[in-house]
């Protein structure tokens, strides 16, 4: 794997900077761009973790904080029930619009750079993989991948808890890869089953997979943490990026 270097960046958008952590190769050369959403809790260790094994296997990865409006930069929710509540507060505060044009903000910075090919993915976790499900929807974005996304089935995002990412799914032309802990008490058999159900009538280029784990598998801290499970559908996101963006 390839050693990485990290900085940050504060992206222009109309409620004001948005703080961007960029993890990219050290390496000289131009790699594939993915934006990576975090959970509630905005940029904490686990989420860096994650960004540094992407950057590692060659690409410039962009990690926004999706609450730049109503936190100072450079804050991190605690893993406990006040990080939990406030974080919850937020999602249903900030404007579906908002969300969207902190997307095209992110892909637009790394389309730009010089050491980006141009070819964009995105991924989340949390509310991170509806981020990156509604990110998806724009043209530039040629491969997704979405862990366990929150609220997708309830349209439940935003300001007014009444967004349209389930209408609005047949915009996504690139690959898609869903996955899901069955155990996960958020999104329950028949919320994954409507959304499953959308993105074949929208003939999405769809990858699904369902695994035997809880909310929150991925995150390489706390009892809910899955290592095998974490491996192995972590695998699945890099082969999704290698033959959507590093290949083509």
């Amino acid at each position: 794997m390839i050693v990485v270097d990290s900085e940050y960046v504060d992206l222009a958008t109309a409620a004001g900077p948005m703080r961007t952590h960029i993890v990219r190769p050290s390496a000289d050369g131009r790699f594939p761009g993915v934006v990576l959403y975090s959970e509630i809790f905005q940029v904490t260790v686990p989420v860096r973790r994650i960004a540094v094994q992407l950057a590692s296997y060659g690409y410039v990865v962009a990690v926004p904080e999706i609450y730049h409006e109503y936190e100072p930069a450079g804050t991190v929710l605690a893993y406990d029930q006040a990080g939990s509540d406030r974080g919850n507060a937020l999602k249903t505060k900030k404007p579906l619009a908002a969300y969207d044009e902190d997307a095209r903000a992110a892909l637009a910075h790394l389309g730009q750079r010089n050491d980006c090919t141009g070819r964009l993915g995105v991924m989340g976790i949390c509310i991170g993989g509806h981020l990156a499900f509604r990110a998806a929807m724009n043209p530039e974005v040629l491969g997704t991948v979405c862990f366990y996304a929150t609220d997708i089935h309830k349209s439940s995002l935003g300001f007014g808890m009444s967004d349209d990412s389930l209408q609005r799914a047949s915009e996504i032309k690139g690959e898609l890869l869903m996955v899901w802990g069955r155990q996960d008490p958020h999104i329950p058999t028949e919320g994954r089953m409507k959304v499953l159900e959308r993105l074949n009538e929208a003939g999405t280029r769809l990858n699904w997979h369902e695994v035997n784990g809880a909310h929150a598998f991925l995150r390489d801290e706390g009892v809910r943490y899955d290592p095998e499970l974490a491996r192995s559908m972590f695998g699945l996101a890099l082969d999704l990026f290698h033959r959507t963006l590093a290949v083509g």
